[in-house]
């Protein structure tokens, strides 16, 4: 049909064409204008225009009664909204499409047809002109239509998309965000199907939606189409890519989740009142990464090839076709809600205590929250719902948010980071827990808990209200000491939060958290499966490992993306990343440990640090740690990080430790690698001098500096009082630390915890001239304001 009036093909559009044709469809149009020649695939289709949807109305003479319904209509009563809703959908569904709009409609879609085959089958959906603005993402508010074939049922599904415009959460929304019900209209776009039901789909974003890190590109995905991750019926796969060294050409995915993906929506075959439909998903595609490797990377140009021409960070979905492999981007719009922090204001919530945890899932936002419980099971329950109740489901649908908005934080068995509920939950500033899996089950109605997503990655429901405090401080105008402040770091789910404080980098990463909480098995057991003598032991390390080639392959890529993590988070400042330092009760406690480890009478004193990575029985498990080393500097790029001995107790250790390093790859001083010792036997300072020779830096470890110089087992609660930092005779040796360290030219710092937990050992270190204080997470900002006063008291003041 020669110049339609209300159709507009995806080619003709463009990011200006929002009053035309609704955001989605806009953004469609401006992806397959501009983005094609950075390789995005968009499926091709078309969009009829919001007029079609006006003049429909205008033809049936229906903004009367619509007016009617809605004009001065609240929403804080949740029965007549309903009520009012359901009748102004009926309204535009029988005002059907005029003549020539219909016939616009079918004559494009036969165009569509011609070039994809016949048995072509298309999404349709919709897209409001008030859609996908910067400040208000209305995601989920209006109805899609997946898999429909057919000009019969096309037209049926353009007509329920632009009824949606008016479902109750779709009104509610508009309520909120201060836009009229009559200035607002409903676009529709009609897209060649990508046949993920045989593949995978999924949601990404060019940030982190938790911390509002900008410097990853988050995707999540599982089998099928994509609606089971946007719906959050399904807890899916994870994946995070670094930009700045995707950009310099290092690609690699920086770190990886398996999700549960229990479930998959795929299509029905022939027509189908229903043409989609939810079943179980094979237990062998659950069991492995729903994208490879070069997927997920792939799908990473995109996400930043999108958000750079866009000039903003983005939230995408993403689908594979089954048919020809092909990764698709079939919607683009502005991120709304982690985009929107101000970067100079730090908000902490800081829980006071520990409480009884009663079910754990993904955590969203990084808030706190405390309320009663009310289970909801399904959308008639709702009205029983009040304010500030925790809502508890086994998941939430976009139906609900009038109901989601009063809530004082949200708790649900499935679902992942991206689902609706969680987009909801982050733009209401509301902590919520997904994908606990048995919320429904252990909580109950009238229960009084608390929700905190204040501890990282993981979400965890807590028994009871656990008090907690909430810091708020402006980073703007905060003065930086000239003493370098640092931050200790081991769990890589906190560091994108914690690379928010204003701190100079990592002064010690604990490489021995990464191994006890994401590896779980002891190295050599991974090597040497068959020495483990334990059939259930056995049975669960193939369990652990199942997604890798071997066990050394798992060991590498666990350790090297939980240290890159923590790297990536904070380059590129400086990350000093602690060699294992697992005593070996603790090392036997690993999966499949006790069968490599001997028995001692005083671990403390024992085989661990240094010792052991020259040594026959642990020199294999050495070398993985190097290789993951290795490929965070190398593969990763993440050259920010330092690596540190731990517990080396004379010079000669020093050099074969050095020398094996070398043989793994780790040589001092190629491509810049720095190698620091901790400095926490009296022997380290005694004989700094030599050390300093070896070694490019200090790091006091003044934990285990005092038990040496006090004698006293710091493990043993019968001596526990004698244990003192404050003690004359440590602090003798903390001076000669770092005047030694000083007159060798070498930095020295200090990541024990001394210094967090009495100020006036971080006011004797300042004193010294100590060149950085690597602290607790939770001390850091009252620590720096108590060095800045030190310093300006010294007359040292040199603020950046």
């Amino acid at each position: 049909m020669a110049n339609p009036r209300y159709i507009r093909w995806f080619k003709e559009l463009g990011r200006e064409d929002v009053p035309l044709v609704g955001g989605k469809n806009a953004s469609l149009g401006e992806l397959c204008r501009h983005l094609a020649a950075a390789g995005v695939a968009v499926p091709d289709g078309f969009a009829l225009t919001a007029d079609a949807f006006r003049d429909a109305l205008n033809a049936a003479g229906a903004w009367g009664a619509l007016h009617g319904l809605l004009d001065g209509l609240g929403k804080e009563d949740v029965a007549r909204l309903s009520r009012a809703a359901a009748r102004a959908r009926e309204i535009v569904h029988a005002a059907d499409l005029t003549p020539q709009a219909e016939a616009e409609l079918r004559a494009a879609y036969r165009v569509l047809r011609d070039a994809y085959g016949s048995d072509l089958a298309v999404a349709v959906r919709s897209s409001a002109t008030a859609e996908d603005l910067p400040a208000a993402s209305f995601a989920g508010q209006h109805e899609s239509y997946l898999n429909v074939g057919g000009e019969t049922a096309l037209v049926e599904a353009v007509r329920r998309c632009q009824a949606s415009l008016f479902t109750d959460r779709a009104i509610a929304y508009r309520i909120d965000q201060g836009f009229d019900h009559f200035k607002v209209a409903l676009s529709v776009g009609v897209q060649k199907m990508v046949r993920a039901d045989l593949a995978a789909a999924g949601v990404m974003f060019s940030i982190d939606t938790e911390s509002g890190f900008p410097d990853v590109v988050f995707i999540t995905g599982a089998c099928g189409l994509g609606e089971t991750v946007v719906q959050g019926t399904v807890d899916p796969d994870e994946f995070y890519v670094h930009k700045p060294t995707y950009r310099r050409g290092c690609r690699a995915v920086l770190r990886r989740r398996l999700g549960d993906k229990r479930v998959s929506m795929v299509c029905r075959p022939g027509p189908d009142q229903d043409p989609t439909r939810v079943v179980p998903t094979p237990d062998a595609a659950r069991e492995v990464f729903c994208l490879t490797d070069e997927e997920v990377l792939r799908l990473a140009g995109y996400a930043i090839a999108i958000e750079e021409h866009y000039g903003q960070p983005m939230d995408m979905e993403w689908a594979k076709d089954g048919l020809d492999g092909t990764l698709y981007v079939v919607q683009a719009r502005p991120e709304t809600v982690a985009s929107r922090r101000s970067a100079r204001e730090l908000e902490t919530f800081v829980p006071e205590g520990k409480g009884t945890p009663l079910a754990a899932g993904r955590a969203v936002g990084t808030r706190m929250a405390s309320g009663p419980v009310r289970v909801v099971k399904d959308a008639g329950q709702l009205s029983a719902f009040r304010p500030g109740e925790v809502l508890v489901a086994e998941a939430t649908t976009p139906d609900w948010e009038p109901v989601m908005k009063t809530a004082a934080a949200i708790v649900t068995d499935r679902g992942g980071r991206t689902c609706h509920a969680a987009i909801l939950a982050r733009e209401l500033g509301i902590p919520a827990v997904v994908g606990t899996e048995t919320a429904t089950a252990v909580l109950r109605d009238g229960q009084t808990i608390t929700v905190s997503c204040a501890e990282g990655d993981s979400g965890r429901v807590y028994d009871g209200v656990l008090p907690f405090r909430v810091e708020r401080t402006d980073l703007g105008d905060l003065p930086r000491p000239r003493t370098r402040i640092m931050v200790n770091l081991g769990n890589p789910g906190q560091a994108f939060q914690t690379a928010a404080l204003p701190v100079d980098g990592v002064g010690l990463a604990r490489m021995e958290f990464i191994i006890g909480e994401t590896i779980k098995v002891h190295p050599m057991a991974l090597l040497h499966p068959e020495r483990v003598g334990d059939a259930a032991e056995r049975e669960r390390i193939r369990a652990l490992m199942r997604n890798s080639a071997s066990g050394a392959a798992y060991f590498v890529q666990r350790l090297s993306e939980g240290i890159g993590t923590i790297a990536a988070a904070f380059h590129p400042r400086p990350v000093i990343v602690r060699l294992s330092d697992f005593k070996t009760n603790e090392y036997a406690a690993l999966v499949g440990g006790r069968w490599f480890e001997p028995v001692e009478e005083n671990p403390m004193l024992g085989f661990r640090g240094a010792t052991r990575y020259a040594h026959p029985a642990y020199e294999e498990g050495f070398a993985l740690e190097c290789e993951a080393l290795l490929r965070v500097r190398g593969a990763m790029g993440l050259d920010n990080v330092k690596v540190m001995v731990p517990f080396c107790r004379r010079l000669d250790e020093a050099e074969r430790v050095l020398a094996a390093m070398a043989r793994h790859g780790l040589v001092r001083g190629r491509d810049g690698l720095e190698i620091y010792v901790m400095c926490e036997i009296p022997n380290n300072v005694l004989l700094i001098d030599g050390f300093a020779r070896l070694f490019d830096g200090f790091s006091i470890g003044s934990n285990d500096l005092t038990q040496l110089t006090l004698g006293v087992d710091r493990d043993s609660p019968l001596v526990a009082f004698d244990f003192d930092e404050r003690d004359p005779g440590v602090l003798a040796f903390l001076r000669q630390a770092v005047e030694g360290a000083k007159r060798n030219g070498r930095p020295c710092g200090i990541c024990g915890q001394a210094p967090s937990d009495y100020p006036e050992m971080a006011e004797f270190l300042v004193g010294l001239g100590i060149d950085y204080l690597s602290l607790t997470p939770d001390s850091v900002l009252r620590t720096l304001r108590h060095v800045v006063a030190l310093e300006r008291d010294l007359g040292r003041a040199s603020y950046r």
